[in-house]
């Protein structure tokens, strides 16, 4: 058996929390070793938001071409695919290879292994050969995996998950796209509007379904305009695939094309990291954690697998959680002699937890921030966007609260009418505490108009405050000063 390697910290999976939280412990001084077998980033940078936003900054372009008859003269438009998936190889993923992220952590002066980590008792983890036991904790991020449903033949395809429609070169004369939430409608509009033939179909009765019901309008209104057939309420039973085309039976109906893409969630790695002998059940579909990203005593877990959002932005939110706990633990601990005779805790660790001692807000032990969901935003990244932070009016009124509901079509406003823009702001209030608790903001920059949301909710503004500010004239964000009249 190897002998044990003495580090301070592991981090199991090198996603953007993981990374993040290995690259900070390592520049405070702490031996970090970071473990990843797949791409030092996960799937942000290499398949997910930051290529997938190139495809449709560059379908929004076609987009915007095509409206240019009616509102400034004529424009023909010849989609090309060729450049956009030039430079998602070329300027996004580096034709899918790490080492510049690889030589960011290293130069932090963190460790990297490239393979599969496995608990192998309390504190330790196994690489390969390799064994590493760490004095002060190990940190989960080894985030998802596509959440493939269990239909008729489906396992026999060649189907394809995200990936494969990120790294798609030539695109497809029709695509099938299993699966309407927000992933599935981002690629069959960008696909949609470069030429191919696409249909959704969503097993539930509308698509976006964990969004306001008017956002799901909005959204398949859009979606058809661009010529996308969408089915909900539609089952998948069986997938064929005679070596050229995907034949999916649902509800009956048999939906035809060249290439099928299944988008029907996500699921944790668990079951290959031996919880089990560090007393973690291993049959779950998120790692649960507590407000400081604590598995259990000595254990973190960070980004996706966690289960709060498959989001950058909250891997990025908890690994400032994880990095401010983990060096109070270091403070606490101290700075004695490890097994090997040399020092656990570096001074700069020492000085890093030190400061976030002072500055950090109230914990355990009054030093380290909670982590605090209530605020969560998340953008839908069609045409138009789909922006929404904290709770859904059907969410707000589940829990108890004195739901009080405020509304703006989008069209109504100044800016909207200027642009013909679809699209709406809706606020959800509690209230009893005259707060809002949720919002949604649909339209051209509905991501960017939600900023102003995810403040209010998060710092709980009075609403009497909210509707004495100045709203700039003409912007989509004045909408919100409309829909504050709705609140009664």
């Amino acid at each position: 058996m190897a002998e044990p390697q003495i580090v301070d910290v592991v981090v199991v999976g090198l996603g953007v929390g993981g990374e993040e939280v290995a690259g900070r412990l390592a520049e405070a001084g702490l031996s970090v070793v970071g473990v990843e077998r797949n791409l030092v980033g996960g799937e942000c940078p290499y398949w997910g938001c930051i290529p997938s936003k190139m495809m449709i900054r560059a379908a929004n372009a076609i987009a915007e071409a095509r409206r240019i008859d009616g509102l400034a003269g004529t424009a023909q438009v010849r989609p090309d695919w060729a450049p956009v998936a030039k430079r998602i190889r070329e300027e996004a993923t580096d034709t899918w290879d790490d080492r510049v992220a690889v030589d960011r952590l290293v130069g932090k002066g963190g460790r990297f292994v490239r393979g599969s980590g496995r608990f192998d008792g309390p504190g330790r983890i196994r690489v390969d050969d390799q064994v590493f036991q760490a004095r002060h904790g190990i940190v989960l991020g080894t985030g998802t995996r596509p959440s493939v449903p269990p239909v008729d033949g489906l396992a026999d395809t060649p189907y394809w998950t995200n990936h494969q429609a990120i790294e798609v070169e030539e695109l497809p004369e029709s695509l099938l796209v299993l699966g309407g939430g927000a992933i599935g409608l981002e690629l069959a509009q960008v696909f949609a509007r470069f030429g191919v033939r696409v249909t959704v179909v969503e097993a539930l009765d509308r698509v976006l379904a964990v969004e306001e019901p008017e956002a799901s309008e909005v959204a398949a209104a859009a979606l058809r305009a661009d010529g996308v057939e969408i089915h909900t309420g539609v089952t998948a039973e069986r997938v064929d695939h005679d070596g050229r085309r995907f034949t999916l039976h649902a509800g009956g109906t048999a939906y035809t094309a060249e290439r099928l893409l299944v988008v029907t969630g996500r699921r944790a790695h668990l079951d290959e990291l031996g919880l089990e002998s560090v007393g973690v059940r291993a049959d779950q579909r998120y790692l649960p954690v507590d407000d400081r990203l604590r598995v259990t005593d000595g254990i973190w877990a960070v980004g996706d697998v966690t289960g709060e959002g498959a989001f950058t932005h909250v891997a990025m939110y908890q690994a400032g959680i994880v990095v401010a706990d983990l060096l109070d633990h270091v403070r606490r601990a101290g700075s004695g002699p490890d097994a090997s005779g040399t020092a656990s805790v570096t001074g700069g660790a020492m000085d890093a937890a030190s400061t976030l001692a002072v500055s950090g807000s109230s914990g355990s032990a009054g030093t380290v921030p909670r982590a605090d969901y209530r605020a969560l935003p998340r953008v839908t990244f069609t045409d138009p966007e789909v922006g929404a932070v904290g709770l859904t009016e059907r969410q707000a009124r589940q829990r108890g609260f004195n739901v009080q509901v405020g509304t703006a079509q989008l069209g109504s406003s100044t800016r909207g009418w200027i642009h013909r823009a679809d699209g709406f702001i809706k606020l959800i209030a509690d209230a009893d505490q005259g707060v809002l608790v949720g919002g949604t903001s649909v339209g051209p920059a509905g991501g960017e108009v939600l900023s102003g949301l995810a403040v209010a909710v998060h710092a709980a503004v009075p609403i009497a405050q909210l509707r004495h500010m100045i709203y700039a004239y003409p912007t989509f964000h004045r909408a919100i000063s409309e829909a504050l009249r709705g609140l009664g």
